[in-house]
C-alpha cells in the first residue's frame, strides 16, 4: 500500500470514528434546551403503571416522564390529570404552559366521549345495553368532539406560539381473538363495540390533529395484538386494586408502546 492510500486509509477511519463516538452525546444534548409540557387526561399522566402519586395520578412511568428520563429537556412539567376533559386542559393545564414551551404533548377526548362509564356499563350490561352506550358516545365523538378539539389545539398554539406540538392517541383497548376477557367476562360482542368507538375517537383526533396542523402519533399500530386479555396484553384488564388501573396501558403498554411513538414522531 502507497504512503498516500495508507493516509487516506488513516483520516477515512479517523472520521468514521469521531463519527461514531459523537453520535450518541449528539442525540443525548439534542433536547437540552427544550422545554417540555404534557398535557391531557390519565393516558397522559401514567395511570396502569407503577408510581403514580398525587391527586392526578401522574406516574414516573407514563410516557412523558419516559421521555423525559431518555432526552434530559431542559425543563419539563406533566400537567396531565386523571379523569381530565378537554374542558379542564383549557381551564386547570394550559394556563400553566408558558410562551416559550418548545414541546407540548396530549392525549385527551376520552373522558369527553364517556370512556370510562361506557367501560364500566359493559363490563356488566348485556350486549344489546352496551351497543347503545357506544352508539351514544359515538353520536357526540361525531358531533361534539371535533369542535372541543379544535378549540383545545387553538388554545395550545395560542399559548405556545413556537413549540412542537404532538398528539398522541389512544389504542384499541381489547384483544377481540379469546372467547373470554377478564375478571367481568367482557364478551367479544362488547369488546369489539368498545374498540369500534375508539376507533371512531381516534380518527376524529387524526382529524382535527392534521387540520391544526400539529403532529399526530398514531399508537394503534404499535399496540395491536396487545389488547386487554391478550396473551401478551399492554393494557390491563379490570383490576381490583387500585380501581382506576383498569384499561389503561402497562409499563410494558407506555414504554413499548407509547414512547417509541412519541420519539418516531419528534426530529
Amino acid at each position: 500500500m502507497s504512503r498516500r492510500t495508507t493516509v487516506l486509509a488513516c483520516f477515512v477511519t479517523s472520521t468514521l470514528l469521531t463519527f461514531v463516538a459523537a453520535t450518541p452525546a449528539d442525540a443525548a444534548t439534542s433536547y437540552a434546551t427544550t422545554d417540555y409540557v404534557a398535557l391531557g387526561d390519565s393516558y397522559a399522566a401514567g395511570v396502569g403503571a407503577p408510581g403514580q402519586s398525587g391527586l392526578c395520578l401522574r406516574g414516573s412511568n407514563g410516557y412523558p416522564a419516559l421521555w423525559t428520563r431518555r432526552n434530559q429537556p431542559a425543563s419539563f412539567q406533566n400537567l396531565a390529570c386523571n379523569g381530565a376533559t378537554t374542558d379542564d386542559v383549557l381551564r386547570f393545564q394550559l394556563p400553566f404552559v408558558g410562551t416559550k414551551t418548545d414541546l407540548v404533548t396530549v392525549t385527551i377526548g376520552g373522558n369527553d366521549v364517556g370512556f370510562v362509564p361506557a367501560v364500566a356499563s359493559c363490563t356488566i350490561s348485556t350486549d344489546a345495553a352496551c351497543a347503545r352506550v357506544v352508539a351514544v358516545a359515538r353520536n357526540y365523538t361525531n358531533t361534539v368532539m371535533p369542535g372541543k378539539l379544535d378549540a383545545t389545539y387553538r388554545a395550545i398554539r395560542q399559548r405556545a406560539p413556537k413549540a412542537k406540538v404532538v398528539v398522541l392517541s389512544y389504542p384499541m383497548l381489547f384483544d377481540t381473538t379469546s372467547a373470554n376477557c377478564g375478571v367481568g367476562g367482557m364478551s367479544l360482542a362488547k369488546r369489539r363495540a368498545l374498540n369500534s368507538g375508539a376507533q371512531n375517537l381516534d380518527e376524529v383526533i387524526k382529524d382535527r390533529t392534521r387540520a391544526a396542523g400539529f403532529t399526530l402519533a398514531d399508537v394503534r399500530g404499535v399496540f395491536a395484538g396487545h389488547g386487554a386479555c391478550a396473551a401478551a396484553s399492554w393494557i390491563n384488564a379490570l383490576t381490583v386494586l387500585p380501581l382506576t388501573n383498569s384499561f389503561h396501558p402497562t409499563a410494558t403498554g407506555y414504554a413499548s408502546g407509547y414512547l417509541p411513538t412519541l420519539t418516531a414522531a419528534l426530529p
